[in-house]
């Protein structure tokens, strides 16, 4: 079997082993339901869709997404098991993507443990599930590119607050790098040639197209290289822990 298949199989599995991811995706279901019902006045709009919902979406992930990411590295050299994966007949690169595709598999089954809110809006009225899907696809990249972040900022230390603590902040910063704060903070000195490229890197922004029903080969492309490039750096750091 493929090493990184029986990484990925071997860390959801081990997520199960505690009570830990029962309860991530029991908290993650209720506050979903509880922002979008109250929050996001959704019988209140008199409209069948899922905006509410998948607005608050992406600060939900902000906190649970490092939560799922912290524990991939850094709980791997606080314990030592770290040497010991590296010594078996399995690659960095092997073993980095197995472990981001376990944890990108919990965050699906996350989403998908949501899906009851869609039956409630289809059930209320007539919903455009084009935009549903395209949202839910949406939500599942933007999931797996702040979990590739986690990850790299988990190799990094062997503590998984502190892993925790940087990947709330840079994924924030990323979030927002196309809304009026952090564009207003770099507009007095930085080109608008700078400011343009960073507003496409906003997580936020691409995000929001996407909710918009608007599945862009752009978009798509974005987040997918924003993967590759933060599980290329996750594995640049795991060599040099390696080596060291």
């Amino acid at each position: 079997m493929n090493p990184t298949v029986v990484i990925a199989r071997r860390e959801f599995a081990a997520a199960f082993a505690s009570p830990l991811a029962a309860v991530f995706l029991v908290l993650f279901a209720a506050a979903s339901a509880a922002l979008a019902f109250y929050p996001g006045a959704l019988f209140d709009r008199g409209q069948a869709d899922l905006r509410p919902f998948f607005g608050f979406l992406p600060w939900l992930f902000l906190v649970l997404v490092p939560a799922v990411g912290m524990r991939l590295w850094a709980e791997e050299r606080k314990t030592g098991t770290l040497e010991l994966l590296l010594t078996l007949p399995v690659t960095t690169t092997q073993a980095v993507l197995g472990k981001f595709l376990a944890g990108w598999a919990l965050l699906g089954l996350a989403l998908l443990l949501t899906t009851p809110l869609w039956a409630v809006i289809a059930w209320l009225g007539e919903p455009d599930h084009g935009v549903i899907v395209a949202s839910y696809a949406g939500a599942w990249l933007l999931a797996g590119a702040m979990l590739a972040v986690a990850g790299a900022l988990s190799a990094c230390t062997r503590s998984q607050v502190v892993a925790f603590v940087l990947a709330v902040v840079l994924c924030f910063l990323i979030m927002l790098a196309g809304q009026p704060l952090v564009q207003e903070a770099l507009r007095g000195w930085a080109p608008d040639g700078l400011l343009d490229a960073v507003a496409q890197l906003s997580f936020l922004t691409r995000f929001q197209g996407i909710t918009r029903g608007v599945l862009a080969l752009g978009d798509l492309l974005f987040f997918l290289a924003t993967i590759g490039a933060w599980l290329a750096a996750t594995v640049v750091v795991v060599d040099a822990k390696k080596a060291g």
